[in-house]
């Protein structure tokens, strides 16, 4: 079981790397003076929608090229897309967009983090512009260069880059996940930074603690600068997992650098087992 949401890599018609992100709206106030007085910086990512099933009709008038390659997972046709289309559109300022040919980027799986569903994320992409001058003070148009730049040089206060774009777009390295166990499923964001939910003896109703890996070896070319990655030493975080895991838990540290540093944040049964 799982919920699901289609994220939409819009396209500069006139500048293929460049894709639109859009500023997110901000969580709701906590209720608690010191909590509340902390203000994030503005958060751009791309512009999604949930994904709803057809209600009384037939078929889905929006066409998706490339769409059975997410068969096995989910049907497209199955959804209101239509729907889901005029929603990301109108977060970016523009109407119904006809005559848009979108195409099937990729399909995401969220790990079970818990308690609650996973969301599985289908990216699309298409051209569409020019965006009216109203939209721009919330819409950027960015490269994947770009994003990683917001990613790897934080600066207070400055602009930040969402998940969506990571794991539709920035995460397609093939050697990001060549030290993952196939039985598990992981989550990098930022890059270089690595999130495993672990079956373990927490507290219900979370099944998991998150393993938390800092291997960055995938960042080399950008930040080589980095002595943190020059070396290629790595961090984890909070190993502890039920009996179960250990094998997966001792292919993970087996195929990370030697010079590999555990840190425990505390010394509860689900984080140090």
């Amino acid at each position: 079981m799982a919920t699901y949401k289609l994220a939409v890599i819009i396209k500069n018609p006139s500048n293929d790397d460049e894709f639109l992100l859009v500023k997110q709206t901000p969580p709701p106030k906590f209720g608690h003076d010191e909590y509340d007085s902390f203000v994030d910086s503005d958060l751009f990512d791309l512009p999604s929608a949930p994904l709803t099933p057809l209600q009384g009709q037939s078929q889905c008038p929006v066409a998706v090229e490339g769409q059975e390659l997410c068969s096995h997972k989910l049907t497209l046709t199955d959804f209101d897309l239509n729907w889901a289309f005029n929603q990301v559109l109108g977060q970016v300022g523009l109407g119904p967009a006809s005559g848009v040919v979108w195409k099937f980027w990729k399909f995401v799986e969220e790990p079970e983090f818990g308690p609650g569903l996973p969301v599985q994320t289908v990216y699309v992409t298409g051209k569409v512009g020019p965006i009216n001058g109203s939209s721009k003070a919330h819409c950027k148009w960015m490269t994947n260069q770009s994003c990683l730049s917001w990613l790897l040089e934080v600066k207070p206060s400055s602009d930040r880059v969402g998940p969506l774009v990571v794991l539709g777009l920035l995460n397609d390295s093939p050697q990001s996940e060549k030290w993952i166990p196939p039985t598990l499923h992981v989550q990098e964001y930022p890059p270089g930074v690595k999130i495993l939910p672990m079956g373990s003896r927490t507290a219900k109703p979370f099944p998991t603690t998150n393993l938390v890996v800092f291997a960055p070896g995938n960042a080399t070319a950008i930040a080589s600068d980095n002595c943190f990655v020059a070396h290629g030493d790595a961090l984890i975080v909070d190993p502890g997992c039920r009996s179960e895991f250990h094998e997966e838990l001792r292919k993970i540290v087996a195929a990370l650098p030697r010079k590999l540093v555990v840190f425990v944040t505390h010394h509860h049964r689900d984080h140090v087992d």
